[in-house]
């Protein structure tokens, strides 16, 4: 059978679920996180906080796809936006991919992890070719799509990349929907875990309240 996704790399598995409008949130305080070269690389121009909030809430979930990582904070640390283009009849269906991954988790392989999950799934929506639209200073961008195979046309300070994606198979599929089950079962466990770290700072501030009202009486 083949890989269901013949760009994947190696390693451990890496939880990336699916995001929603419930999640807008996150998404800007993570897109707001990045300093200024950050913004100027994933967007193309030095984005300011009114822009990248603007962006946020333009942001459509019926038509596009985002995915991201979250640590055990629930932090989004990194994220990925599938945009799908317009078809045209004489055009093959085609996406766009961006990424933006925090400083604090640069060097594990997000982005590349994201790229793969966003290429099985632009597969399965029937997506012939992904494309990537970089700066040519965005070294690690245009390494990701190299590492695919993608075809590189520099123009100046720009840089685009296509890569030309198989069919959709049912080893595509099933691989899609095991991994959105496994980031979402991640994502539950992160958020009981942050429940129950809560629940236990508040009993301590409880019994610290407990004890200095004790020591108080007792004087």
């Amino acid at each position: 059978m083949e890989a269901a996704n013949p760009g994947a790399r190696t390693g451990g598995l890496v939880p990336i679920r699916s995001l929603g409008p419930g999640h807008r949130r996150r998404i800007a305080s993570h897109l707001l996180s990045l300093d200024a070269q950050d913004r100027y690389l994933r967007f193309g121009y030095s984005a300011n906080d009114e822009q990248i909030r603007r962006y946020v809430d333009g942001l459509d979930f019926e038509r596009d796809d985002i995915f991201g990582i979250f640590n055990r904070k629930l932090e989004l640390i990194a994220m990925a936006h599938l945009a799908f283009l317009a078809h045209e009849e004489d055009a093959p269906a085609g996406a766009e991919f961006g990424v933006s991954v925090l400083k604090k988790a640069r060097g594990r392989g997000y982005g590349a992890r994201l790229f793969d999950r966003a290429v099985v799934h632009a597969r399965n929506e029937g997506a012939e070719l992904m494309f990537i639209h970089a700066l040519s200073e965005n070294t690690a961008m245009i390494r990701i799509a190299r590492k695919a195979g993608a075809t590189l046309e520099r123009d100046g300070s720009e840089t685009e990349a296509y890569l030309r994606l198989p069919p959709a198979t049912l080893d595509s599929r099933v691989t899609e929907l095991l991994e959105e089950q496994v980031a979402q079962a991640d994502y539950r466990l992160k958020q009981q875990a942050r429940r129950f770290l809560g629940f236990l700072a508040q009993l301590q501030e409880i019994r610290r309240g407990a004890g200095d009202a004790r020591g108080k009486s007792g004087r």
